[in-house]
């Protein structure tokens, strides 16, 4: 089989495309898939430059996003068959091949069936940004209609599935851009409130928003600065989840006291590489439910860039820009 293999950390240019045999099948409840797509993510790009969690395990397979058809099952296996549509979240991180291939192989019991509404390709970008979007505003924050929500980056990857989720749950949802083309996303999306960023205070504009209460919850996929300001602008009692690995400075947790805020660190991975079985499960189970919101029109994810598995690298590079909307995938 073709795959794209990282050999050492180091820029775009490390990841190469070999021929490889194919995967076989390492416990009886696991299933070979011959993929159809893989789905980019900033994490790739992070772990191609320092694979933190399995340094020793290079040559690895990047890639934890992926979807396909089954081509082979092992003898436990009981919840597909062969010739199966699936997309699931698995391996990528160094512990197990990841989806920059043509074939890999997933325990079943971390695949969920596609939606029938969505195209086996653009399916392949929905499980990691899916799983932490929901994980993020229902496990964290606790997300309940009728409250406000400011999410930043909101037409990215996390982003954009995050906005679809926040507007079905029922919440009030703002989010900042940063140009037209984002505003015109978040527009059609049916963002409450765009915030331009670029142009203007976002916690000026924001609190003016909410009614100079501070909103209920706060995404923060950006780090930095971001989140500091971001807490002038989360009412007092409530609470903002990050994607990133801030740290609080002493004036940071001061502030965060004086207001009662709930200061929440999502990180999707912790299941994979904390070896959670039911946990993985747990999130196999929210691929699911956002496969029937899919299937019932409620959320959508945007592909922006289906490449070629071979351009890998050039998929990279992309993502390292920033400001790419939706998702990028790599297509076998």
């Amino acid at each position: 089989m073709k795959a794209i293999l990282m050999a050492a950390a180091g820029s775009p240019d490390v990841l190469v495309m070999y021929n490889a045999e194919k995967p076989e099948l390492p416990s009886p409840h696991h299933m070979r898939i011959k993929l159809s797509a893989a789905g980019v993510n900033p994490l790739d790009a992070k772990l191609r430059a320092n694979p933190v969690y399995y340094p020793n395990k290079l040559p690895m397979i990047l890639g934890c996003d992926g979807a396909g058809t089954v081509e082979k099952i092992g003898s436990a296996v009981t919840r597909f068959k062969e010739g199966d549509a699936v997309f699931f979240y698995n391996g990528g991180i160094g512990d197990e091949p990841g989806c920059y291939a043509e074939y890999t192989t997933v325990h079943e019991e971390y695949c969920a069936a596609t939606p029938a509404n969505i195209g086996l390709q653009d399916v392949a970008g929905l499980p990691l940004v899916l799983i932490t979007a929901w994980e993020a505003l229902v496990d964290r924050a606790n997300l309940r209609p009728g409250q406000t929500i400011l999410i930043h980056g909101g037409t990215g990857g996390v982003g954009h599935i995050a906005m679809q989720l926040a507007k079905h749950i029922g919440a009030h949802v703002a989010v900042t851009v940063s140009d037209d083309k984002k505003e015109g996303l978040a527009q059609g999306l049916e963002a409450d409130k765009i915030v331009r960023y670029k142009e203007m205070d976002f916690v000026v504009d924001v609190e003016e928003w909410s009614g100079n209460k501070g909103v209920d919850v706060v995404l923060d996929t950006i780090g930095g600065d971001i989140f500091r300001r971001s807490m002038n602008v989360t009412r007092i009692g409530g609470k903002i989840v990050t994607l990133l690995a801030v740290p609080l400075t002493e004036e940071d947790a001061k502030l965060a006291r004086t207001r009662n805020l709930s200061i929440c660190y999502e990180m999707m991975l912790t299941p994979q590489v904390m070896k959670q079985h039911e946990e993985r499960i747990r999130q196999r189970k929210i691929l699911e439910q956002g496969a029937k919101l899919v299937s019932e029109g409620k959320i959508g994810v945007l592909v922006s860039y289906a490449l070629p598995l071979q351009e890998a690298a050039e998929a990279h590079r992309l993502i390292e820009k920033g400001s790419v909307l939706g998702k990028i995938i790599l297509t076998m």
